[in-house]
């Protein structure tokens, strides 16, 4: 095969122009000396392009040093794939969890002498933190951001591999007591809380403390079944406290599912709560019962839902003065008529937990529109009796809107 490259060069050697002729008697030393300058240059040039022309030869690859050789090889990571930058793209994800932050801004026009609101307020700003630790737990943190300062809202971390079905949760979280108890204030229906959860359960924070939850599957016919066991420090505003190491409090919870149809279910639970009174030096008892029916058809799930919801909450609490034992209740219905417009209602009424002989109830109504899933505005009319007969009648603007992931919540 080395006959092509000899052929090639003897090709080129032949088609590069000759000098012009010249007489031999009319040569000088300096046109020979010039003369065979530029046949060196050919040669020269010639022996490039053979050489150019020549299959490479394998060079041996150098020794490696015994020390090297031991050494881990690192795998190569592609600097760029499609324009990114796959290396830097993979470890934002590895090293960074889920992030989102959701604004509530509430405005509210009208008079309560009992109650009173600004008139605006950024009601709350939640910031979420949510990401797995690794394949056998995840960490979900809501950071509350509000006008009085900041506060830990939930920050738990969750194991999801146990043996026995056990899910196990340990941190600070809201606990499982009813449904309204359970919600961040951004996925409420209502731009309030009814009367029984600010009255009996806390308000806003709710039953909502530091402690371990256990919760386990319960195998059962057409039935979805959960039940959940918590144990808490014992501090919840406004409904437990704890003055010693052993005042804990207690909550557990009942859970069933059912579909009715492929178009509707419903879903029960019953709850139970126990700690050192907030009000009283004695133990305190919440006993609860919660309800939801959804109604979602298929063909127009985009356009038309229902959802109806109630919770029934008893108050068990010594008093010095009055009766020892209180309840109170709401009863609300939200339809969407189109495919981002909701309407609801509320009724609701509720003993207060500071001296059960004083009952307070109402009624609301709200139209909801969503302009996309990243924001909502709300409006909503509200009307309260409270004991003694004292009235208000209050209109409620709101307007949520968020960014970022943020993970769903518990159906």
């Amino acid at each position: 095969m080395r006959i092509v490259p000899i052929l090639v060069a003897v090709a080129a050697l032949a088609a590069w122009p000759a000098p012009p002729a010249v007489a031999q008697n009319a040569k000088t030393p300096e046109e020979l000396q010039r003369q065979v300058d530029e046949l060196n240059e050919r040669v020269a040039k010639l022996e490039a392009a053979l050489a150019a022309l020549q299959p490479v030869r394998a060079q041996p690859a150098p020794a490696v040093p015994p020390e090297q050789a031991a050494l881990p090889v690192q795998p190569s990571v592609p600097a760029s794939v499609g324009g990114g930058d796959v290396g830097a793209a993979a470890s934002s994800k590895v090293f960074n969890p889920d992030m989102a932050v959701i604004g509530n801004f509430l405005g509210v026009a009208g008079k309560n002498p009992v109650d009173p609101s600004k008139a605006f307020e950024m009601r709350e700003t939640e910031a979420s933190f949510q990401a797995a630790v690794d394949p056998y737990a995840r960490a979900d943190f809501f950071l509350s951001f509000g006008e009085s300062g900041v506060n830990l809202e939930e920050g738990f971390i969750t194991f999801t591999t146990l043996p026995g079905g056990l899910l196990v949760k340990a941190g600070k979280m809201r606990a499982a007591f009813g449904k309204v108890n359970t919600l961040h204030t951004h996925v409420l229906p209502w731009a309030d809380r009814p009367l029984v959860t600010t009255n009996l359960v806390g308000g806003e924070d709710g039953i909502s403390d530091a402690g371990v939850s256990v919760a386990r599957l319960i195998p059962a016919k057409g039935l979805f079944m959960e039940a959940t066991g918590q144990v808490f420090r014992g501090d919840s505003e406004n409904v437990f406290v704890s003055h010693h190491a052993s005042d804990l409090s207690y909550v557990g919870h009942l859970r069933a599912y059912r579909d009715i149809t492929e178009d509707a279910n419903i879903d029960l639970g019953v709850s139970y709560a126990r700690g050192q009174s907030f009000f009283v030096d004695d133990h305190s008892t919440l006993v609860g019962i919660d309800a939801t029916f959804r109604w979602k058809p298929l063909q127009r799930s985009i356009y038309h839902s229902f959802v109806g919801r109630s919770e029934v909450i008893w108050n068990q609490t010594p008093h010095p003065v009055g009766p020892s034992s209180g309840s109170g209740f709401y009863v609300s219905g939200d339809y969407q008529f189109a495919r981002r417009w909701f309407a609801g209602a509320r009724f609701d009424a509720s003993d207060r937990a500071s001296n059960l002989a004083l009952r307070d109830h109402g009624g609301s109504a709200s139209v909801t529109f969503w302009p996309s899933e990243f924001s909502q505005v709300r409006g909503q009319y509200r009307h309260t009796t409270y004991a003694g007969d004292q009235q208000a009648n209050e209109l409620l603007f709101q307007l949520q809107f968020s960014i970022g992931a943020h993970g769903a919540h518990p159906f």
